[in-house]
């Protein structure tokens, strides 16, 4: 649970810093973005659609809060013919993005684009910063720092080489285990036990990088399916390799998995040799793989479902579309969902992998305890 939070954290902090949205006003091509506050909803009509279910319309009196039109007051209407894929419904006071387009007539178009979330989002985070702090005491500040740092690699050091050209697959590759050494050695300290999990780390990585690409290759992905690589097609001066993208994906999302499942592995084996120091290697490699049985059971799963409920709105596209001709056989070949397939079943058998890894590396590695 508090892994599945970091990766939003960490997300959330992107976004907070790095998307001008969110910072500051921006305004390119006749475009300008900024934060306003409903002073008014001056109309609102409740309609119904065709097949059923209804939907708010509204128009709003706006004042921009933010950028170089601070203090301005702008007019949306949102009540139209069109039903637009954003259906909010706003009160007063509520805050809101704002984009406003100006036409080659200079008449400028308002669109309110979606709600400010932010100041929740940072309430929700310093709550549970707050709590896990006075749970996790030092390890969790330790948890924290290393997310920090985490983030500090991923922003100036693996994307801007991405974006320069270079190849994001071995740029991913150096920056995970960059980032993976640091976050051992500093959650876990420098000690016998930390020095295996990297070992173990280094060699379940190996297994899935090996099979990333031997089935990217073999089923032929271009890792141009997912939707946002149209829109970094339209940027200009811009070239990446997408099947390198696709893989530096794979590879990233491998090793924030592969950390939990070894350092609990490594962890089990020195609590089992705590508990009883007589144990000889190959009793307590018996006794910890019982403990990952059970862990990576759920873990496989928790995997599972979550590529399961990211992909699940493309998953009934497909079941709605099997009446137009479109059967199982071609949805799962479509690139998309083989994609995903890929990409669970990789990361799955790396993390299977890293479980009998670790515990082997740990039941002989680690020095027996003695009792004081």
């Amino acid at each position: 649970m508090f892994k599945r939070f970091f990766n939003l954290l960490f997300i959330f902090l992107f976004l907070l810093f790095f998307s001008p949205n969110l910072v500051q006003a921006q305004q390119t091509e006749g475009v300008i973005s900024f934060t306003a506050k409903v002073v008014e909803i001056t109309d609102s009509v409740t309609k119904t659609r065709p097949e059923g279910g209804e939907f708010t319309q509204q128009n709003l009196y706006l004042e921009a809060i933010s950028g170089p039109r601070q203090g301005e007051f702008f007019f949306y209407e949102g009540i139209s013919d069109v039903e637009v894929a954003n259906q909010n419904t706003y009160q007063v006071g509520d805050r809101v993005f704002v984009d406003v387009f100006t036409g080659d007539d200079n008449q400028e178009v308002v669109y309110v684009t979606e709600y400010n979330r932010s100041t929740s989002l940072l309430y929700l985070a310093f709550i549970f910063i707050v709590v896990f702090l006075l749970i996790g005491r030092r390890k969790g500040l330790r948890a924290l720092l290393s997310l920090i740092l985490t983030f500090v690699i991923i922003i100036k050091f693996i994307l801007p080489l991405i974006l320069a050209g270079y190849n994001p697959f071995l740029i991913s590759l150096a920056g995970g285990l960059l980032i993976m050494i640091l976050v051992i050695y500093i959650t876990e300290g420098w000690q016998r036990k930390s020095h295996l999990a990297i070992l173990a780390v280094v060699f379940s990585l190996l297994i899935t990088l090996i099979l990333s690409l031997i089935f990217t290759n073999l089923t032929r992905l271009t890792g141009m399916a997912q939707e946002e690589t149209v829109f970094l097609l339209e940027l200009e001066n811009l070239v990446l390799d997408f099947r390198g993208l696709l893989l530096a994906g794979m590879l990233i999302g491998a090793i924030g998995v592969l950390d939990d499942i070894i350092v609990s592995q490594i962890e089990a084996v020195e609590r089992i040799k705590e508990a009883n120091p007589t144990l000889s290697p190959k009793k307590v490699f018996r006794l910890a793989f019982k403990i990952g049985n059970t862990h990576l059971g759920t873990m496989v799963n928790t995997l599972f479902l979550t590529y399961a409920g990211a992909s699940l709105p493309l998953l009934l596209i497909f079941v709605l579309s099997r009446n137009s001709g479109l059967d199982l056989a071609r949805a799962l070949n479509s690139e998309i969902i083989s994609t995903e397939i890929i990409r669970t079943l990789v990361g799955s058998i790396g993390v299977m992998s890293a479980m009998p890894i670790a515990t082997f590396l740990g039941a002989y590695g680690l020095k027996k305890w003695t009792k004081t």
